[in-house]
C-alpha cells in the first residue's frame, strides 16, 4: 500500500482517490513519516475482525477437574503401561 505525506495528500487528493478507485488499493497518509490514516475504496473488502479472548464467556463450561483430565493415561504412557 502506497504511503504519502500530508502535504502530498492535500495537494493531490483527487488524483490519489481516483488511483485508489481504479486500482482497488488505498493509500496511507503519514505525518513526518509516521502512518496516521488509511484511505481505502468503499468497494474494498472489510478487514477481518480480530477475535478477542473471552468471546465464549458464559457459553462454555470448563469442568472442575480440567487440569487432571487424562492424568492417569499420561502417567501410564510415561511408565510404559499403556
Amino acid at each position: 500500500m502506497r504511503t504519502v505525506n500530508i502535504h502530498e495528500a492535500k495537494t493531490h487528493l483527487s488524483r490519489l482517490i481516483d488511483e485508489a478507485m481504479k486500482g482497488g488499493e488505498g493509500f496511507v497518509i503519514a505525518k513526518a513519516g509516521r502512518p496516521m490514516v488509511r484511505v481505502v475504496p468503499m468497494t474494498a473488502p472489510e478487514p477481518q475482525q480480530t477475535r478477542r479472548l473471552g468471546f465464549l464467556t458464559g457459553h462454555v463450561k470448563i469442568p472442575d477437574d480440567f487440569d487432571r483430565m487424562g492424568q492417569q493415561e499420561v502417567v501410564d504412557l510415561f511408565e510404559g503401561e499403556a
